[in-house]
């Protein structure tokens, strides 16, 4: 007797291929039979008539490190269909945690991006890290890249300068250790402090690394805007030094005047694959992004950690000096209300002290202040102690849609938990993709749609036993329907869990069932194969 048959669906098994009606059979946790009809009996059946059995989704770009350590039934992501997400990114992992020090610094580094739920941080090393999310156990699964921001912070605190030859060498070491505990590879964001105060030759030698463990490089580029060419042509150089399997987070072309060059970055990407460096992406499909306010002040600022961060903007002299690197941009680093306009930055949560700000634009409440957009965010990251995210519209349906057709782009969330009104990335991404861009805009056909989802993330991040329906392999499934799947989560209202997903399975145990959550925690830390 099987676990879990499942019958009558139309199987789409996430290679790309077309999909077929089949029963599929499941003990043990993998998939022990897909066939035209099982007769053997099973100790739970899943009528699937008319709809659609696909592999558990990947999300290749999750930001929920720490609210998985603190609520281990988050349903986010599982009322989506994933059933796998990979933590650690844009170099704002957890670990490791070399001194108290270390940790104190990186507890109030990601306060305003991972959130501040009360668990203890009991961990130091990588592999104590992972180990951390078997204590309670977990709903999906979570595969964990090493942080660049950790491993920095490790080694030289939040320091804005480059590394010395021996620091580097420590540097190493301690990414060495994170591959050899299961990371998946290494991620940095270019934008975030400390990894932008690294130069080009820390991050070709820190990659040197990854490349040897045959992982890859997942890297919020430093530039997504007017020099983002310059900025991918960094990455591709570093790729290419290294020998790493570089992915881009989150693929866009941001601000009014690049929207119209997506396909032109896209190809110049092509044609360096076709040289025959590894390259993949992800993107979420949307038009606004999000992250911490505090991302709107100059790389600068952050030098020494939050706490010099907030000294910074309580003394005048020093806001003198912010508000004058708001006139003088760097390729890193640009004014968001030059480039994308004061009006389209929308404060999304915040830590306690301005709940009535929530939803409203940076120029709405500089207005109501009576004070400019740089006076108001400055004011806002040092009230909320940098614990304020904002949702910022910077990108065009046009452009989006050109980055999803590629096939080596894959799906996601980039989703951030808030008190206040989190971007519905959270809540709709991948049924999004299914409902608007698949059945009713025609931008993906399904299969291939499901293929992003599932076998091409499988096999970027060496998933090698998962991401496709087949017999032996893992059976993380999802079983939703074609005709309504579709997200409900909206800027204005972003909680809201989608419809059209009826059950998903975590290697062979529901965790959805008939649209409700089952209450187990069967996921796992997932290594690469």
């Amino acid at each position: 007797m099987y676990d879990v048959l499942i019958k009558g669906g139309t199987v789409i098994n996430g290679t790309g291929s077309p999909g077929f009606i089949s029963d599929v059979a499941i003990s043990g946790g993998k998939i022990a039979s897909i066939a035209r009809r099982i007769e053997e009996g099973a100790k739970t059946v899943i009528d699937a008539g008319g709809l659609c059995v696909t592999p558990g989704f990947i999300d290749t770009h999750s930001h929920s490190d720490l609210m998985l350590l603190d609520n281990p039934h988050l349903e986010e992501k599982v009322r989506q269909g994933v059933t796998t997400e990979v933590l650690g990114q844009d170099g704002l992992g957890l670990a490791p945690l070399a001194s108290p020090e270390a940790k104190e610094m990186l507890q109030e580094h990601l306060a305003g991006l991972l959130g501040t739920p009360d668990i203890e941080w009991d961990w130091s090393s990588f592999s104590e890290y992972l180990k951390r999310y078997n204590r309670k156990g977990i709903i999906n699964n979570v595969g964990v890249l090493a942080s660049h921001g950790a491993v920095r912070i490790a080694v030289m605190g939040m320091e804005d300068r480059h590394a010395s030859q021996g620091e580097l060498n420590k540097m190493k070491e301690i990414l060495d250790e994170c591959m050899r505990s299961g990371a998946l590879g290494l991620s940095t964001g270019l934008i975030y402090p400390p990894c932008c105060y690294a130069a080009f030759d820390e991050l070709v030698e820190l990659c040197k690394v990854v490349a040897e463990h045959s992982g890859a490089l997942v890297v919020h580029v430093r530039n997504e805007a007017d020099s983002i060419m310059d900025a991918h042509r960094e990455m591709l150089e570093v790729a290419r030094a290294s020998g790493v399997h570089l992915h881009i987070s989150h693929l866009k072309t941001i601000g009014k005047n690049n929207w119209g060059r997506a396909k032109e970055i896209l190809d110049n990407l092509e044609n360096h694959k076709k040289e025959g460096l590894a390259i993949t992406a992800d993107q979420y499909p949307y038009i606004a992004g999000s992250t911490a306010l505090s991302a709107c002040l100059p790389p600068w600022v952050h030098a020494g950690g939050s706490h010099e961060m907030l000294s910074r903007l309580s003394d005048p002299e020093e806001r003198k000096k912010i508000r004058e690197s708001f006139d003088h941009p760097t390729p890193s680093w640009e004014d968001r209300g030059k480039r994308e306009g004061w009006e389209n930055v929308i404060v999304s949560s915040v830590g306690s002290n301005n709940p009535a700000i929530v939803g409203k634009s940076i120029a709405a409440i500089a207005a109501e202040r009576g004070c400019d957009p740089i006076a108001a965010v400055m004011d806002i990251v040092l009230e909320e102690k940098n614990k304020a995210t904002m949702v910022v519209f910077q990108n065009c349906e046009e452009s989006l849609k050109e980055v999803m057709k590629r096939p080596w782009v894959m799906v996601g969330t980039d989703g951030i938990y808030g008190s206040g009104k989190p971007h519905p990335r959270l809540f709709g991404t991948f049924p999004r993709i299914l409902g608007k861009y698949v059945r009713e805009e025609k931008v993906l056909f399904l299969e291939e749609a499901i293929r992003k989802m599932t076998g091409l993330p499988a096999a970027a991040f060496r998933l090698t036993d998962r991401g496709v329906l087949k017999e032996g392999l893992a059976a993380d499934v999802a079983v939703f329907d074609p005709l309504r799947i579709a997200d409900r989560a909206t800027f204005e209202e972003p909680r809201q869990y989608p419809d059209g997903i009826s059950h998903v399975l975590v290697n062979g145990i529901p965790v959805i069932s008939d649209g409700k959550p089952t209450g187990n925690l069967p996921g796992q830390v997932l290594t690469a194969k």
